[in-house]
């Protein structure tokens, strides 16, 4: 190990330490950070909206102008009550605070009035008696919310139990809690806590506690309650971890187990808000009786009664970057353990992402020094690509959230770091070189000529190819209608699009042709599966000019797609320098060109945009391939055997495709016997239509007939 390698493993892993220490830390940039990468999980994949038995009675904009302003006057909640109760709902749960005596009610207002014989005043009636009239024996839950002040703690309506360690300082503390109407708390079948992220300084609602604790008594939350009414449980079975105090894992209500966070909180898994979820309070009370699709939708379902309206400052944020009533998210975390859709963090999720940190960064300082920094970046980015895809599935498949920015970013750091040293230090004359010749050679070429003895010198050596031709359909009408200007626009962002699913699959872009691409795999170095990754390249290309022409990259309007032919074959061709000894190019010529040039062309008698040779698909296997027929292409005396490139293996292995092929197997025999084949035809349309494509090949097919005959000799 010589000094600078010594220099450089010292400072790498004394950055990887600092790396590991900081995660350890958690700082909070790097919690809102990954929060932040939670949310656009949710974002791309969001809880599906399912119909679920669970109803929010929405006092929205439209029940404030029919009814009145907010406060209403509490005998009509006790009808709303009473309406609710008549429909048959399973539990009805007030996301509304009733702590004040209801300063509209007849007593109270006559109270106010001097003069009045106080035996007038017991006549009149209570709105607050007639609510509590209302919720007696009827499955009500009511909210109550926390107080900085005082120490009331409302009555707990449930039991509860729990197994391993005493959990009861785990959940966010309970101080004091806001006070509700005697009359009221003690006639409810359940209290709940209203509140969504106590002292939490984000604005989005990520996680809901479920739990609040004095440290001698559990309180549940409003949904928790709701769900416990309705299904008539009088018990909740907290699990808590077997070794560690003041930590939970679970929570079981009725028929229902919740996994929860160490401190009794479920994550939300949210989906958009929807007009299903939601009813008018207005419909519900209208004075006719509520309409059929209201009691249809009320009955059996957990009610929820919040407020939607603007003015009553319930709104909340979500994982969505939606705007929504508090109400929705406490009606969303009965539906989501419902649905049994539950997202969580293990324990053990931030060591896991502090030991990735240091391992990786370890073998990344290990790989640029002593292997390359190209080595080291393609394991970086292999890490990059494990973080991200072992993430993503595993909140796919198991609701699980990892942290996948924090180890990128390190490594990134690391990686960057120890190549800069390298760079700097050991790499000095190399980079300038590369920087002299980069600027006129090819990465491929300038590899093979830093690596190869007497590179720089012509001839060129006989070796199997697979060789690739793009071209633009109708660039010359499409030309006809543009400035040079516009023409070169046009030509650079389709060919850099194009090209670089060339690159990116191990190809060499042999040269630009006006409209055209050429390019060839297995040069100047051997590559595996080179017919394999010629056709993913051209797959590739496919869904890349699919995307540029539905975002209109190419400014023709969405009606004016842009389309390309793509011949591919496989054979021995000469490779490697040619030209002049003062100027050269590292290019493929011979036969097998000129039959990939001829494919491309024949793409436009065949009516479709990827086609190889039958040496090419006999090195693809399972993927999905049709035979196209036997064509005659320029300068050859024999047909040539085509195939058109449906898609890859993914698609070959597909009942969709198998059963495609087995009809167009059938086809080709129905061509070739001149048997009439308009039936088949027909069901090979049919099954073909579900797939891009093929609607002009199987459209125009029977036209070809001739070219599935064998035909021998073409001249």
């Amino acid at each position: 190990m010589t000094r600078a390698q010594q220099v450089g493993v010292i400072i790498g892993l004394s950055i990887v330490a600092a790396l590991t220490m900081l995660r350890a830390s958690d700082p909070p940039l790097l919690r809102l950070a990954r929060n932040l990468t939670f949310d656009e999980y949710q974002r791309i994949k969001p809880r599906t909206f399912e119909n679920m038995p669970v109803r929010i009675v929405d006092i929205d904009e439209a029940s404030l102008r029919e009814l009145g302003q907010w406060p209403w006057p509490r005998d009509r909640i006790a009808a709303l009550v009473d309406r609710l109760s008549e429909m048959g709902a399973s539990a009805i749960a007030f996301d509304i605070l009733f702590a004040e005596p209801d300063r509209l009610s007849p007593r109270n207002v006559v109270r106010d009035v001097g003069g009045i014989d106080p035996s007038l005043l017991r006549q009149l009636p209570d709105n607050d008696e007639i609510f509590a009239r209302a919720i007696a024996d009827r499955p009500v839950v009511l909210g109550f919310g926390i107080s900085n002040e005082g120490n009331y703690r409302p009555p707990v309506k449930a039991g509860f139990a729990f197994t391993g360690e005493s959990p009861f300082g785990a959940p966010p503390r309970l101080e004091a809690a806001t006070p509700l109407r005697p009359q009221l708390e003690a006639n409810a079948a359940g209290l709940g806590h209203i509140s969504l992220n106590p002292g939490a300084t984000s604005t989005v609602v990520r996680a809901v506690p479920l739990f609040l604790s004095d440290g001698e008594q559990f309180y549940p939350n409003l949904a928790l309650e709701a769900l416990r009414v309705a299904q008539g449980a009088s018990t909740y079975v907290l699990a808590a971890a077997p070794d560690v105090a003041d930590t939970l894992t679970d929570a079981k209500i009725g028929d229902f187990i919740v996994p929860v966070t160490a401190a009794g909180e479920l994550w939300l898994y949210v989906s958009p808000d929807h007009a299903e979820r939601y009813v008018s309070a207005r419909h519900v009370l209208a004075p006719g009786g509520a309409p059929p699709e209201v009691r249809a939708a009320i009955e059996g379902s957990i009610v929820f009664v919040g407020t939607s309206a603007a003015g009553l400052q319930d709104i909340r944020t979500t994982a969505l970057g939606q705007n929504v009533p508090g109400v929705s998210l406490h009606a969303q975390t009965v539906e989501q353990i419902l649905s049994g859709h539950f997202l969580s963090r293990p324990d053990w999720a931030d060591g896991l992402e502090i030991l990735s940190i240091a391992i990786a960064g370890t073998l990344l300082v290990v790989l640029t020094t002593f292997v390359s920094p190209a080595v080291a970046l393609a394991c970086g980015l292999a890490i990059t690509a494990l973080a991200l895809i072992a993430s993503w599935l595993a909140f796919l498949y198991g609701g699980l959230l990892f942290d996948p920015l924090a180890p990128i970013v390190s490594a990134s750091i690391t990686h960057f770091a120890a190549t800069a040293f390298r760079f700097l230090v050991t790499d000095r004359e190399r980079r300038a070189v590369r920087r002299a010749f980069g600027q006129y050679l090819s990465p491929s070429l300038l590899y093979r000529i830093e690596h190869t003895r007497d590179a720089l010198r012509l001839g060129g050596d006989d070796r199997e190819l697979t060789v690739m031709f793009v071209d633009v359909r109708n660039f010359t009408e499409i030309s006809e209608q543009m400035a040079p200007t516009a023409v070169v626009g046009f030509l650079n962002t389709l060919l850099d699009a194009l090209s670089r699913h060339v690159i990116a699959n191990e190809g060499t872009l042999d040269k630009f042709i006006g409209d055209s691409i050429m390019a060839f795999w297995n040069a100047p170095v051997d590559v595996a599966d080179h017919a394999g990754k010629a056709v993913r390249a051209a797959l590739g290309m496919r869904e890349t000019l699919l995307r540029l022409n539905a975002d209109d990259a190419f400014g023709f309007g969405k009606e004016q797609n842009i389309a390309i032919g793509v011949g591919i074959h496989t054979g021995i061709a000469c490779v490697g320098n040619m030209g002049a000894e003062a100027h050269f190019n590292y290019s493929a010529v011979g036969d097998t060109v000129n039959i990939a040039a001829r494919i491309e062309s024949s793409c436009k008698d065949v009516h479709f945009d990827i086609l190889v040779s039958e040496e090419t698909a006999q090195a693809l296997p399972g993927h999905a391939l049709l035979e196209a027929g036997m064509l005659a292409l320029k300068g050859k005396s024999t047909r040539t055997k085509l195939f058109a490139v449906v898609g890859d293996e993914k698609l070959g292995a597909s009942t969709e495709f198998a059963e495609l092929r087995c009809l167009h197997l059938k086809l080709i025999e129905a061509l070739r016997s001149r048997v009439p084949n308009r039936k088949i035809l027909s069901a090979a349309k049919l099954k073909a239509a579900k797939l891009d494509g093929l609607t002009d090949f199987y459209r125009r097919i029977s036209r070809r007939a001739d070219h599935f005959v064998d035909h021998g000799k073409t001249g």
